[in-house]
């Protein structure tokens, strides 16, 4: 059944009169007619009865007419809803963010991006890495943004956006704060919250542990918030992403010996289209001013 037909018996219902439809339609008159009865061949009955000067619904054309109608409004809706999808007039986007990314390190870029593109709506998925790679490759989301402590799977495709490094952070008060960095050597017998979303937690404890360094893990969470005020409450000292939003009254000092940073990326499945939005997103994002770590420009 083609839509065409669909369009050309709505148009005779509207006018009464072929002549009038064909031209409203900018066909023959005769194409209008074959089609009308080629849509009758394929119902299985006459749609009108055609008199002299005046054009008439059966009672099979004034049945199937509401269903016609609705199909050609459903295939107008279709076609609009494409258009503003394909044009990014009302266009979603799913966006999966690494939970330990601190929010004052992409505000400027969604601003930014939000401004140029008001078509997009962007959604943010908070999670994990392994979580995050999970819903990326089932296609729950466009795109995620994330670090890991070791090489991403062959399967995405990775683009380094940023470096940050980790801190220690103390309560005010604390001995080790009176030094600019702390050594790890130094972090031996101290009580230690574990930051249990941090993708680098195992790399950390195995790198204390490589350094002879003992930790008293006294409480450990998935909580940032929670994390940062058992810190500053002097319940025990955490590494924290540069980057991170940091509460008032929580110190930081770079750790070093050795030092450790983390890469942060925009990752996306290898081979799989982007439709417009998400390439209009990733273009934003590859292309965005991401600011130094102060920590590396004081290393440069």
């Amino acid at each position: 059944m083609d839509i065409h037909h669909i369009r050309y018996f709505l148009a005779v219902c509207e006018t009464r009169n072929f002549t009038r439809a064909a031209e409203n339609c900018n066909v023959t008159q005769p194409a209008l007619s074959r089609a009308v009865q080629q849509l009758e061949d394929e119902v299985g009955g006459l749609l009108f009865r055609r008199e002299r000067n005046l054009t008439h619904l059966t009672d099979l054309g004034a049945l199937l007419r509401p269903r016609f109608q609705q199909v050609l409004d459903e295939l107008s809706g279709v076609r609009l809803e494409a258009s503003r999808f394909l044009c990014l007039d009302n266009a979603n986007l799913k966006v999966g963010i690494m939970c330990t990314i601190g929010p004052r390190r992409f505000t400027g870029l969604l601003a930014d991006f939000h401004t140029r593109h008001r078509g997009i709506q962007l959604q943010l998925v908070e999670g994990v890495p392994s979580r995050l790679s999970e819903l990326l490759e089932a296609g729950d989301l466009d795109v995620a943004i994330m670090a890991s402590s070791s090489d991403f799977p062959e399967r995405f495709n990775v683009t380094p956006l940023f470096r940050e490094r980790f801190l220690l952070a103390f309560p005010a008060g604390h001995p080790l704060t009176g030094d600019e960095c702390v050594p790890i050597a130094a972090l031996d017998g101290q009580n230690y919250l574990r930051r249990l979303n941090c993708e680098y937690r195992d790399f950390l404890a195995a790198l204390c542990e490589s350094k002879g360094v003992r930790l008293n893990v006294s409480y450990a969470s998935e909580r940032e918030d929670w994390i940062q005020n058992m810190v500053a409450g002097g319940l025990g000292i955490c590494f924290i992403p540069e980057f991170s939003a940091v509460i008032p009254g929580l110190q930081v000092r770079p750790a070093v010996d050795p030092e450790v940073w983390r890469k942060v990326c925009l990752v996306t499945v290898a081979g799989r289209r982007f439709s417009p939005a998400v390439s209009t997103f990733v273009s934003s994002v590859k292309s965005y001013g991401w600011p130094e770590s102060a920590l590396h420009k004081t290393a440069a």
